[in-house]
């Protein structure tokens, strides 16, 4: 079965686990999501079903939105409410200046990522490394974010969205929000994903991967009958010979290409649609 749509995640189960469910509920074991959710976060996960795990690299899933509480005060290791080791009490401030700390985060971002991340450090993931108790030390990571907006302060908590670039590790905006106002530690004490890009909940409706691709389409002016078996083919056989990857029509499958100024190149063969 070849399926993609989006899922919505609960918060205290990790993505694997909550993939797992969906693979029982659809009996088909060959699947994969893309945009992994901590076990903490709740929210949008892109679910691909069959030989559409292999198109979430194709996909329009910038920007990300994400809406945020922040916890002024909390001292957690994990950024967020699973690991609270210690809770300051903090002086309350203003809205204006909840306002303009949560604002400062707009545009270019240089910082650190959790240490209770998924990146890997010799082979092994970070959070791995953290929870074993070894030192943990990560290059820093640059993030575009798009936009901010405070929703909601109420203290010591802290409401708001932010529209970021792929890989942007939200509870270490909240971090940056807190050291912003002066305060020395600040943890989530909830986060959801509302969107990936183009991709929002709506009750696990099948998507359109035509209208899904990030890339644009070209056409073969050739014998079709060479898409259709995934033959080699001319450059000169193309509409669009400029050089890029673009995505192939032949009726109830798919193909994705890579042109470069002399070849033509198969990313992906065949896929059902």
């Amino acid at each position: 079965m070849n399926r993609l749509f989006v899922a919505y995640k609960p918060s205290g189960i990790g993505s694997n686990k909550f993939l797992y469910t969906l693979k029982r509920k659809y009996q088909d074991k060959k699947a994969g999501f893309a945009g992994t959710l901590d076990p903490f976060a709740k929210g949008v996960l892109l679910v691909g079903f069959g030989s559409y795990t292999k198109l979430f690299r194709f996909l329009n899933k910038t920007p990300k939105k994400y809406r945020a509480t922040l916890w002024l005060g909390a001292k957690s290791d994990s950024l967020d409410i699973e690991m609270i080791e210690e809770i300051e009490t903090v002086s309350e401030f203003s809205f204006a200046q909840i306002e303009a700390a949560v604002d400062s985060l707009e545009g270019e971002l240089e910082y650190d990522p959790p240490i209770f991340s998924a990146k890997r450090i010799n082979g092994q993931r970070a959070y791995d490394l953290a929870r074993a108790g070894k030192k943990v030390e990560l290059n820093k990571i640059n993030s575009t974010i798009y936009e901010t907006k405070l929703l909601h302060y109420g203290h010591p908590f802290v409401t708001f969205e932010a529209s970021v670039s792929e890989g942007t590790y939200i509870r270490s905006l909240g971090k940056i929000i807190a050291q912003r106002l002066g305060l020395r530690e600040g943890s989530l004490s909830m986060l959801e994903r509302l969107c990936e890009g183009q991709f929002v909940y709506e009750n696990e409706k099948a998507l359109d991967i035509k209208k899904c691709l990030n890339i644009p389409q070209n056409y073969y002016l050739g014998d079709y009958e060479n898409v259709r078996y995934g033959r080699v083919l001319a450059l000169e056989d193309l509409k669009e010979q400029k050089a890029g990857t673009y995505w192939l029509d032949n009726g109830e499958n798919i193909s994705v290409i890579t042109l470069d100024e002399k070849s033509v190149k198969y990313e992906l063969g065949r896929v059902e649609c």
